[in-house]
Parts: C-alpha cells; sequence; structure tokens
C-alpha cells in the first residue's frame, strides 16, 4: 500500500471513529448509567410542561427518571387566595411524570418564601392566631398532597427552616405556631398521603453548624414517631464549596440516624460571588467584573467545571447506598436560575447541558464518575 493509500485509509478510519464516539455520547443516558446508583433527574418549570420548550423535554425523557415541579406545587401558584386552588399547572406536572413512567417529586408543602401574605393574617388584616394557621396549614396539605396521593412518589414537606447556625429561622410558621409547626406539617403529609416518602430539604446543610441543626430536628422528629424518610442536599454549590470531603462527612452523618439524603436541587456556580447562601430574596447590582463569561464559557473553565462535577459526583457514586436521588436544578444552561439570582442578567453555565442542548465536557465527566467502582 503507498503512502497515498494509507493516509486515506487512517483518515477514513478516524472520520469513523469520531463518528462512533458522536453517536455514542449522543445514546448516553445518566439514567442509564446510574441505574445502579441512585435515581436522576431535573426540575421542570411550566414552560416544558404545556410543550412550549420541546428541546429540555427531548432531554428529560432520554436523561432522567425522576423530576421536580420547580414551582407548581409551591403554595403561591397553586393556592393563591382563600379558597382558591389553582391546579391546572401541578395536574400537567403529574400527568407529564405518568405518562414517562417518572418518580416524581413535590416541592414544596410548606416554606416561608412564595407564600401568600394572606396565610398569615386574619380577617382583620392582622396576624393570624397559632389555631388558624395550623387549620390553614391542615387544608393546604390536605388538599394539595391528598388531590395526588398514589400519585406524587415524595414531598418535600419542609423547606428551608434553619438558619446558618442550625436554629430554627423566625418565619411567620414559627413566630405564629411555634417549633412544633414542622412537626405537625409531616404529621398532616403523613395523613394526606401514608405511602408517599417526605423529606426535609434545605441549603448549605455540608455546613456543620447548620447539618447539626438539621441532625437535631431530624432526631426529635424521629423521637416522636414522626414518619420522615429522607433529608435534601439542596446542592447549589460553588466552584471551591463545599469540598469533596465535605459532602461526604455530610452524607455519612445524615446516614448514622438511619435516613436517605437526597441532593435535591444540583447546579454548580461558575461566576464570581462567594456567598454561600442560596437565600433567593439576597440580590446584587450587576457588574462587569461579576459577569466574566457573557460571550460563553472558556475552554479552560469548561475543563474546571467538569473536574468539579467529577469530584463531587465520585463521593456520590462512593456512598451509593445512602444517596437514593440526585437532582438537577434545570435542564439546561439557558433556564437556569443562577443567570437571575442573585445578580439579574448574568449569563451562567451552572449545568451539564447548555444553551443548545448539548452536553458539555461536565456531562462526560460525571458519566466516567459511574466507572470507579
Amino acid at each position: 500500500m503507498n503512502k497515498k493509500k494509507r493516509i486515506i485509509v487512517l483518515f477514513t478510519a478516524l472520520i469513523c471513529f469520531i463518528a462512533a464516539e458522536l453517536y455514542a455520547q449522543k445514546d448516553i443516558s445518566l439514567k442509564e448509567v446510574f441505574k445502579d446508583y441512585f435515581l436522576i433527574g431535573t426540575a421542570v418549570n411550566h414552560f416544558q410542561l404545556s410543550g412550549n420548550d420541546t428541546l429540555a423535554v427531548s432531554i428529560v425523557k432520554d436523561q432522567f427518571n425522576t423530576v421536580t415541579a420547580e414551582n407548581e406545587l409551591k403554595w403561591e401558584p397553586v393556592h393563591p387566595r382563600l379558597n382558591v386552588y389553582n391546579f391546572e399547572p401541578a395536574d400537567l406536572f403529574v400527568e407529564f411524570g405518568k405518562k414517562n413512567n417518572m418518580f416524581m417529586v413535590g416541592h414544596t408543602l410548606l416554606w416561608h418564601n412564595q407564600t401568600p401574605a394572606w396565610v398569615f393574617k386574619n380577617d382583620q388584616g392582622e396576624s393570624a392566631d397559632r389555631e388558624t394557621l395550623l387549620k390553614r396549614m391542615h387544608e393546604h396539605i390536605q388538599k394539595v398532597a391528598g388531590r395526588y396521593k398514589a400519585q406524587i412518589n415524595g414531598w418535600d414537606v419542609v423547606n428551608e427552616a434553619l438558619d446558618e447556625d442550625g436554629t430554627l429561622r423566625q418565619s411567620q410558621w414559627m413566630k405564629i405556631i411555634g417549633e412544633d409547626y414542622i412537626a405537625k406539617a409531616f404529621q398532616y403529609a403523613n395523613e394526606a398521603d401514608p405511602e408517599a416518602e417526605l423529606y426535609y430539604n434545605d441549603f448549605s446543610l455540608e455546613n456543620k453548624p447548620k447539618r447539626d441543626g438539621a441532625v437535631r430536628l431530624i432526631k426529635k422528629l424521629q423521637s416522636q414517631g414522626i414518619k420522615i424518610d429522607g433529608v435534601g442536599l439542596q446542592g447549589h454549590y460553588k466552584m471551591d464549596w463545599p469540598s469533596a470531603a465535605q459532602l461526604d462527612s455530610t452524607i455519612k452523618e445524615f446516614a448514622a440516624i438511619g435516613i436517605k439524603v437526597m441532593i435535591t436541587e444540583l447546579d454548580i456556580d461558575v461566576l464570581p460571588y462567594k456567598d454561600i447562601s442560596a437565600e433567593i430574596t439576597l440580590t446584587m447590582d450587576n457588574q462587569d467584573k461579576y459577569d466574566p463569561y457573557k460571550n460563553g464559557l472558556p475552554d479552560s473553565a469548561q475543563k474546571s467545571l467538569a473536574e468539579r462535577y467529577s469530584d463531587l459526583f465520585k463521593v456520590l457514586v462512593q456512598n451509593k447506598n445512602t444517596v437514593d436521588r440526585v437532582t438537577f436544578w434545570g435542564v439546561t444552561d439557558k433556564e437556569s436560575w443562577l443567570n437571575y439570582w442573585p445578580i439579574p442578567g448574568r449569563k451562567n453555565y451552572p449545568l451539564l447541558f447548555d444553551r443548545e442542548g448539548k452536553p458539555k465536557q461536565a456531562f462526560d465527566a460525571v458519566v466516567k464518575t459511574s466507572k470507579i467502582n
């Protein structure tokens, strides 16, 4: 074979190899890759559920086996006024989950944010009393969780009830009802659907003071015989927080008290901003120094993000007997909440799929962690 023919043969072989790799990558499905480890999923929004974002929907169907309602089941959209319920968006979520045979998570029955002001007021516009607020909580949980009994598989019953020091947040729920409002919420949720899994969900639990508070809270519920199946680590992570060791120790500490651990709202913020809180009321003015990747994420940053995801997923895979579910907070970078929080209008790149729905280097890095055991 002469030199020219050898070059043609080698070039043809290279093209075939690249095509095979691209085809193989296209066919890689996270739900298949991690089927022996944990459920893997995403949050879905009304734009997707209503059929307007067909790209995101195709990714969800191909890649994930569990979905969480991003907003459809929060108090404000589902129960905006006294005696008024709007179940249409939530019904779309449940219909989507059932049609695609997915584990469905309801988010969230009780939260201090996205709860209408009327919930905490009496007929005179003054602060409601304990009895009134407990009655409203009970009715809301019965109506919402009861409507989707034996359909929604798990509920974030209480969301973000702790401050950073591990003490109970002084929310309106806490101020009016008292600290037993959490126990009441879990009791009511269990009454509404005895088969559904029930979770406590919060951010920054990788930090020891807040984690200690969550452990105390869960152990107290357990000592009272109240059903609680798992804890959700929201997973709104930074490039330098938490460390892999922090995540590992957090998972192990919750495993020691006998509950499942879920990563419930996973994304990795690549933009400059040091506060590790995920408190949605935080805001800052936009400045160029806080928005360095307006024209796209450079290769060096793509590589760093991939390495970061790899380090975290290695911990999750190693703790597969405790970690029950990993859910990303969004499908593609385009719709991530981090484009608007805490600084509106930035371009962030926190997920595994880019704005065109293509898998990033981080996707490949995550897939490779499934082969470490």
